[in-house]
């Protein structure tokens, strides 16, 4: 009896490992060895002639690569504007999906037609919204600048995506704000924010309409019932989101790249990337950068896993 319960379990596993093994393989060859290969690539002098030569499997491996990009003068520029878009990007979009949710939580006529209207920019292609948002904010054609000039709003035309600094006026101060990087983040979070916002309305229509009652007959404010319920309630979908959010926003090229070619302070590691392989032909120290946007990211992960994934637990 033992025997064959044993060979059943035997047969059990070795059935799992081949329904397995066509997922490890997928993963092993489009996520492990791309990220092995690149690590690779990135202590080598590698030019972009050299991709088809067989010197690629020769170790010949150096630090010259990661020396070559550390040292570079704009690195730590690069490096801070990648953080800030990535943070300013994925809160903004995780703020305004949690306002659209809440907008069209309630019934009320033509909701689904709001819904719909609130996914579309994630739908759309980039190409198209990018081309959209400058035309839009064309210092020059644009009705944004239009509609300021006539209602003056503004003395001159602004050209949000080539302007590096603009100078405002705030509680008795002038500050510098960094006008192109700030324009890419808000495209970032309007282009984005649907995602957000499909999780937190399929959340907030599966708390229990009790918590709200109770607390109504408490005598809690609609602020004081959003604090204390809706919130902790969202708490994991919203860290859930970040995280998602986070790691994306990171990664992201096109949007930047289509908006403004990374300049006017917008240049982020993916560009430096971009330029590193396709400007100076130089794919170690493109994959040298790729590495430490890989460090950053898995030093992100480490971070939450450790201390907000425990703080929910």
């Amino acid at each position: 009896m033992q025997d064959r319960s044993g060979s059943l379990l035997d047969k059990e596993s070795n059935l799992a490992f081949w329904m397995l093994a066509p997922t490890f393989t997928v993963v092993a060859a489009f996520v492990i060895f791309p990220v092995i290969w690149n690590l690779w690539l990135s202590f080598k002098p590698v030019l972009l002639k050299d991709l088809r030569g067989e010197s690629l499997l020769e170790f010949n491996l150096t630090l010259a690569n990661y020396r070559k990009i550390l040292g570079d003068p704009e690195f730590a520029t690069v490096l801070f504007t990648t953080l800030v878009y990535t943070l300013g990007g994925s809160l903004l979009s995780i703020y305004l999906g949690l306002i659209a949710a809440l907008l069209v939580h309630g019934e009320f006529p033509g909701r689904g037609l709001v819904r719909g209207l609130f996914i579309s920019p994630y739908i759309a292609p980039v190409v198209a919204v990018t081309f959209t948002w400058g035309f839009i904010l064309d210092p020059q054609l644009g009705v944004v600048n239009w509609l300021g000039l006539e209602k003056g709003l503004i003395a001159q035309p602004i050209p949000f995506f080539s302007k590096r600094w603009i100078e405002v006026r705030f509680l008795g101060g002038t500050w510098e704000l960094p006008l192109a990087l700030i324009s890419v983040i808000l495209f970032e979070g309007w282009r984005y924010f649907p995602f957000a916002f499909l999780f937190i309305l399929a959340r907030l229509q599966n708390i229990p309409e009790e918590l709200y009652h109770a607390a109504s007959v408490d005598g809690a404010s609609p602020l004081q019932r959003f604090i204390h319920i809706t919130l902790p309630q969202l708490a994991t979908v919203l860290s859930t989101l970040f995280l998602f959010r986070f790691i994306w926003t990171i990664n992201k090229f096109d949007d930047i790249f289509l908006l403004t070619r990374g300049q006017a302070g917008t240049k982020v590691m993916t560009i430096k990337v971009y330029d590193y392989a396709f400007g100076e032909f130089d794919i170690g120290a493109s994959s040298a950068v790729a590495m430490v946007l890989f460090g950053i990211l898995a030093l992100f992960l480490f971070i939450y896993f450790r201390w907000m994934v425990r703080s929910e637990e």
